[in-house]
């Protein structure tokens, strides 16, 4: 069964060649339960919400799988957050799922899986961009993005939580259908 490996906040804002001239990116492991609203984690930000949060993008959810991929590419170990998820989800191919999936985390919360992560520059940045040119259009080739969910119903959560596909709607297209950079 998927289990939450680790359910990840902000850190701390960071400075940012982007048009914010700061970053939420950092995210890192949150000790204990993390309360979840509609618009995402208790503690965490989105500098850019444009792109990034409100309420059909409150969770970023990242496989363990293919942070493990990175992770033999890359040649270093990405701890959970280095994706700027909020959720690292372990025994689950997250970027596989459907528009429209429903998923129960832990005892309470409910999301919805709205769209794939589409990389951006800022993210390019974060990875370090001198060292990984074309990190976006790598990235965005091996589809291995991640998903955006909506919360539908709130509680909390913590690392070790199951997280249980409740519901796939009838010919639902996979969120990377139609995902191009």
């Amino acid at each position: 069964m998927p289990v939450v490996a680790a359910v990840c906040i902000v850190h701390e804002l960071r400075k940012d060649a982007g048009y914010f001239g700061v970053t939420a990116i950092d995210k890192r492991p949150a000790p204990g339960k993390v309360k979840v609203t509609k618009y995402g984690l208790r503690g965490d930000v989105q500098a850019d919400r444009k792109h990034h949060g409100g309420i059909d993008q409150a969770i970023y959810a990242y496989s363990q799988e293919d942070a493990d991929f990175w992770s033999g590419q890359i040649g270093r170990e990405l701890a959970p957050g280095w994706f700027g998820e909020n959720l690292r989800i372990d025994g689950m191919d997250v970027s596989a799922a459907h528009v429209g999936e429903i998923w129960r985390i832990g005892d309470t919360v409910v999301v919805e899986v709205t769209s794939t992560r589409t990389p951006c520059q800022t993210f390019a940045r974060w990875v370090g961009g001198e060292h990984e040119k074309g990190w976006v259009k790598r990235f965005a080739d091996e589809r291995r993005l991640g998903a955006y969910l909506r919360v539908v119903k709130t509680g909390t959560i913590a690392a070790g939580d199951p997280v249980t596909i409740v519901s796939v709607p009838g010919g639902a297209p996979r969120i990377l259908e139609g995902f191009s950079l």
